[in-house]
């Protein structure tokens, strides 16, 4: 549940904690007093999109965190599979913070996280139905989740989704294999040739590098061999002088001649024959490269001309001789492909028609269990509506069949008559907003159990109502907070006094600022707030007596 919410420079709001409690927390205050700031600030916290418009004037960025406590544990495991974990107490603290910059940070439990995980995490947490919950009674295709979720189809769905990705994937395919004949000679035709010259080419990997190596040392073959040849002399010498090799040899031929007399030496002698051997290494080396540059017969035109093949082609097939090499794989595989056409398009349309079978039969059990509990959820939608002072309702589920699509083969629109002798129609086009609340908080109770979510608010659902009507909202409202935390923003005394927890949201003006202060209330505080609701701006004695009485009634 929701156990504290602070808010910090959100709107009118400078500063404001709220401790929420079990059961049936109530938030009552004027029009305009920042009721909503408080629902737009939960919202902030569930990942919700939000609007540097919310930042209090004057202030820089604004903050709004909220402590959540005794969570289930299918909450528990979701966030472990977003990488976090609960307290040691066994609570998750959630944070926002929005910049004017756009620049906003959230945590979850200290540890920075993003926007999209509050969101997918506040689906466990917090189920927010507001004004706006009620147009989904006005939009048809939403209509069909409240079937599923009252019939648990969850496995079900994820089944046939399963198929039918696979047979929307093959479709796809049969699709891009049924080319008209025309389109596929010119692939054909286009495939052979580039097939034919890059295997003409017979490229290999490491030629450019080789090729490249070969006409420097062609374009350089006179410096090269001068080169090695003085190099060569130097170490072994010519007609008029000695070269290195020679000179060490008479170094250590020297030293040894005294190694009798100087022991010293001989690690110097020793030293100087291993130079020796080495530099005799080098000059055989060097002969060696002096021969293969000699007897260099290769044709630099010959050479280039290759450099330039592999240039040409390279525009076309890749800038390496690797890319070209893939490219010709696969160019091989794709001919390779339609060639077999007519064999290969047999059998995707063999495993497509297997695959649209088997998301069809997937479909047709779930359109059949909808119908079952359709009828379930009419008659008890229908129940929770006629105690909500709505006696003569009817409800009809109209499933149409429809074309697969990731729901299945169902279309569903829930049909609401709302007075006697009248055809069930589109609930948008009979309903007024307080019918509409009422339907969706009886659509709210009938799927309670379904939705897993510790707190629930609800934002003005007593929009458009009054009296006994208002009265059995309440009860309703009361009925469900046996079971769950409920957050509930309303202008009705009678809804505000089964309170188990009353808040009161007020605004005042100060130095030209205005701030909203959010108050618990005692059971003497209720009565005023009560009397202010019941009787406006003047409170008398008996509209206080009313209140005492809504407040000892419940």
């Amino acid at each position: 549940m929701l156990k504290n919410l602070y808010i910090e420079n959100i709107a009118v709001i400078e500063k404001t904690s709220i401790d929420f409690t079990r059961g049936l927390n109530v938030l009552t205050g004027e029009t305009g007093a920042g009721k909503s700031i408080v629902i737009d600030s939960i919202n902030a916290i569930l990942g919700n999109r939000t609007s540097k418009d919310l930042i209090r004037n004057g202030a820089e960025s604004a903050f709004v965190s909220a402590e959540f406590t005794e969570l289930s544990e299918r909450t528990a495991n979701a966030l472990e599979s977003f990488g976090f974990s609960l307290e040691e107490d066994g609570s998750v603290m959630i944070q926002r913070e929005l910049t004017l910059s756009g620049k906003g940070k959230c945590r979850i439990n200290g540890r920075p996280t993003t926007v999209s995980v509050l969101k997918e995490l506040g689906k466990y947490l917090i189920d927010i139905h507001g004004q706006h919950a009620s147009y989904e009674l006005m939009s048809p295709e939403m209509h069909i989740t409240y079937i599923d979720k009252l019939g648990s189809f969850d496995e079900e769905l994820e089944e046939y989704r399963t198929a039918y990705r696979e047979y929307t994937h093959l479709r796809n395919e049969l699709n891009k294999a049924v080319t008209d004949e025309s389109e596929r000679a010119r692939k054909l035709d286009l495939l052979r040739y580039q097939v034919e010259e890059l295997e003409e080419a017979d490229f290999y990997i490491g030629e450019y590098e080789e090729l490249t190596e070969k006409k420097r040392i062609i374009e350089n073959k006179e410096r090269i061999a001068s080169a090695l040849n003085e190099a060569h002399e130097y170490l072994s010498g010519g007609e008029e002088s000695d070269g290195a090799v020679r000179l060490l040899e008479m170094a250590c031929d020297s030293l040894e001649n005294i190694s009798d007399y100087m022991t010293d030496v001989e690690g110097i002698a020793s030293r100087l024959q291993s130079a020796i051997y080495e530099l005799e290494d080098c000059r055989d080396e060097l002969t060696d490269l002096f021969e293969e540059s000699d007897t260099e017969t290769e044709n630099l035109d010959e050479i280039e001309d290759r450099l330039d093949l592999i240039y040409r082609l390279g525009k076309k097939y890749g800038t390496t001789i690797e890319e070209m090499l893939d490219f010709l794989e696969n160019a091989k595989k794709e001919l390779e492909y339609l060639k077999k056409f007519d064999e290969n398009r047999d059998e995707l349309k063999k495993s497509c028609i297997e695959a649209r079978n088997k998301a069809e039969a997937l479909a047709k059990s779930i359109s059949e269990k909808r119908r079952e509990i359709s009828r379930m959820f009419t008659s008890s939608v229908k129940n929770e509506m006629t105690y909500l002072d709505m006696p003569n309702v009817e409800l009809v589920i109209k499933q149409d069949k429809c074309e697969l699509n990731s729901n299945g083969c169902d279309d569903i629109e829930i049909l609401i008559s709302t007075n006697p002798g009248e055809q069930p129609k589109p609930a948008a086009k009979i309903a007024s907003g307080g019918e509409l609340s009422r339907m969706m908080l009886a659509i709210k109770n009938v799927l309670a159990d379904k939705d897993n979510i510790d707190t629930l608010i609800f934002d003005e659902v007593d929009t458009g109502i009054s009296g006994s009507a208002a009265q059995k909202v309440g009860f309703k409202l009361k009925e469900v907070s046996k079971s769950r935390q409920v957050l509930c923003v309303t202008h009705l005394a009678q809804i505000a006094a089964l309170a188990d927890s009353h808040f009161k949201i007020a605004k005042s003006v100060s130095d030209g600022k205005t701030y909203t202060k959010v108050t618990p209330l005692d059971h003497d505080g209720r009565k005023y707030e009560l009397a202010r609701i019941i009787g406006g701006v003047e409170i008398t004695q008996t509209t206080l007596d009313y209140a005492e009485e809504l407040l000892n009634q419940n």
